[in-house]
């Protein structure tokens, strides 16, 4: 698999969609959970699910916010990763298990929050150059550290697998709960 990979910006917005609504074999939507929640989740809790998530995500596109990245297989959308700033995800900052512990908060951290592969492109190694992406993003626009929220036991949680992270070199930081805070310093 040969991917290219690029920031969400409103010229690919249709692509993001393309992805997120794809329907499956049997008439479903096969990436979800991203159908529902658009990735809004963490951003704005009251937005909800389903159209008014999607308004929500495509207004940000819109406003010329890159909320995220897209991997291309062949020119179709196969996978997308949400990255950016960790205060722009207000459910994580407020969040028991997740919200910031560090002392100074003046650090540029990033967090990546999710991930959709589609179902054809799973086990073909998209999640992790979608990663090594979003760290090279993040790190280019000034983040000094990216954190994440990885799954101890599954490894196809929408958030990531902890050894997928560790793979990318990724440091633990501390439990929380069925997850665990891990950071990568610039």
């Amino acid at each position: 698999m040969s991917l290219e990979i690029h920031p969400v910006t409103a010229e690919r917005w249709p692509d993001l969609v393309e992805l997120f609504e794809r329907r499956g074999v049997r008439g479903g939507h096969q990436n979800a959970p991203a159908y529902g929640c658009w990735c809004m989740y963490w951003r704005d809790r009251g937005v909800g699910h389903g159209e008014r998530s999607k308004r929500a995500m495509g207004k940000l596109v819109g406003a010329g916010r890159e909320p995220g990245l897209l991997a291309y297989d062949n020119g179709a959308p196969v996978g997308w990763v949400a990255v950016a700033p960790r205060e722009e995800y207000t459910a994580i900052v407020r969040s028991p298990q997740y919200r910031p512990r560090e002392n100074g908060g003046g650090a540029a951290v990033w967090a990546i929050v999710c991930f959709t592969i589609d179902r054809q492109a799973r086990r073909r190694g998209v999640a992790s150059e979608l990663l090594d992406a979003a760290v090279a993003y993040a790190f280019s626009h000034g983040a000094t550290s990216v954190e994440a929220y990885a799954h101890h036991s599954n490894p196809a949680d929408y958030m990531g697998h902890a050894e997928l992270y560790r793979r990318a070199g990724f440091a633990h930081v501390r439990d929380a709960n069925k997850r665990a805070v891990v950071r990568i310093e610039r």
